[in-house]
């Protein structure tokens, strides 16, 4: 795919709408009528649509809930949950959203802390991807196929079941999803020897705006480039990948050091900082923080910011830049509401992205010009997005 250059005129027209209740429950009335008219063929979807209306309705929302922060009453819930154990499947609910004015929010393992995997300001519909989670290893070849919905401990054992000598660079939490995690860039525990784990995909399966299923000789190098680092949920839903498998040692040892702020921690941490560096590739060491009493859920937040906070001086400044693999809204968002992203404190993609973010939205203007795929932290497509600023600019 072949990137054009744009002109920096861009005419841009409000469009101003509000959703009364009538609107939302049509809406979603017209998307389950709008999927019922395609066709089943082999992968029949009715079974795997669920309703509020439906008694499992809030247990398959909440098995992948990881902020408990929005479990609460008040957070938006998606209108419909769906999901698909294949991938044509996922074309049809793509159209039937476009047709019917519902946004996708599309779930993996749900670890997305900020919950924009499955909340969302205006009505929606979350796909969940918890049944296209097969793993397939090729242990001669020393390559893997995994659905999105795969998790990082299923890939792994899967991996062990083939070869005791053969690992994946990604997270060490076993319930994190694949999807969001390889898209983000995918840090972990054998970054120093072999990158990430988007720097160890050799393919990947993606369903774009325009319902097409594509991999990447189809979607081409610029898209492929996008979806590995730069958040696959701003350009489609992924649903697989085929990933490189590396070497590793038949033993790993791992080992535990605990301190407190009275043992000396803080200059433990400082002493790391200045050696981790200069260490042997094949050595990690991480650090975790965590508080010894137990604290209600405000307590804890306030203790979060306030530790924040102490450690702005010692980061990124001018812009400060966003952690790898994790969302900050404070540093902005786009507002979703309506057809185009517009600001209420601007998104700021260089702080996530830095120079990548302009190539990003070129990227995002050729696959999804209209934005379709939009979220708080998205990719926007360059005419909600001035070049001048690097930031949503409307």
């Amino acid at each position: 795919m072949k990137i054009p250059s744009f002109s920096t005129l861009t005419l841009i027209i409000f469009f101003i709408s509000t959703f009364s209740p009538a609107a939302t429950a049509d809406g979603h009335d017209h998307f389950l009528e709008c999927l019922s008219e395609y066709p089943d063929n082999h992968a029949p979807i009715s079974h795997l649509v669920y309703t509020k209306a439906n008694s499992s309705y809030t247990s398959i929302l909440q098995a992948a809930i990881w902020n408990l922060r929005f479990t609460t009453e008040s957070t938006p819930k998606p209108h419909v949950i769906i999901a698909p154990d294949h991938e044509s499947q996922i074309p049809p609910i793509i159209r039937c959203a476009k047709q019917t004015g519902l946004e996708i929010r599309t779930r993996s393992g749900g670890h997305d802390m900020e919950g924009l995997s499955y909340r969302s300001q205006v009505p929606f519909v979350v796909i969940d991807l918890f049944n296209l989670g097969e793993v397939t290893v090729d242990a001669e070849a020393k390559t893997a196929w995994l659905g999105a919905g795969a998790t990082l401990g299923a890939l792994y054992y899967h991996i062990s079941q083939k070869s005791l000598l053969l690992g994946f660079p990604a997270g060490f939490c076993p319930t994190v999803g694949s999807g969001g995690h390889f898209s983000g860039g995918g840090d972990g525990t054998m970054v120093r020897k072999y990158g990430m784990a988007a720097d160890n995909i050799i393919d990947a399966r993606i369903v774009d705006a325009r319902g097409k299923i594509l991999d990447r000789e189809s979607m081409g190098e610029d898209l492929f480039w996008a979806i590995r680092g730069g958040g696959g949920a701003s350009f489609g839903v992924i649903v697989a990948w085929k990933v490189l498998l590396v070497d590793v040692p038949e033993t790993v040892t791992v080992f535990q050091v605990s301190k407190t702020l009275e043992q000396n921690a803080t200059e433990l941490v400082q002493k790391w900082q200045s050696v981790a560096p200069y260490t042997d590739k094949d050595l990690f060491v991480g650090i975790l923080l965590n508080r010894i009493d137990n604290e209600n859920a405000q307590r804890y937040v306030d203790w979060v910011k306030r530790y924040y906070d102490y450690m702005t001086p010692y980061v990124s400044s001018n812009p400060r830049s966003a952690y790898v693999n994790y969302r900050d809204l404070d540093f902005g968002v786009n507002n979703v509401v309506g057809g185009r992203a517009m600001h209420r404190r601007a998104f700021g993609g260089k702080r996530y992205y830095k120079n990548n973010f302009d190539r990003l939205v070129l990227v995002k203007t050729m696959v999804d010009p209209e934005n379709f795929f939009r979220f708080e932290a998205s990719i926007p497509p360059i005419h909600s997005w001035s070049s001048d600023k690097g930031v949503c600019s409307i």
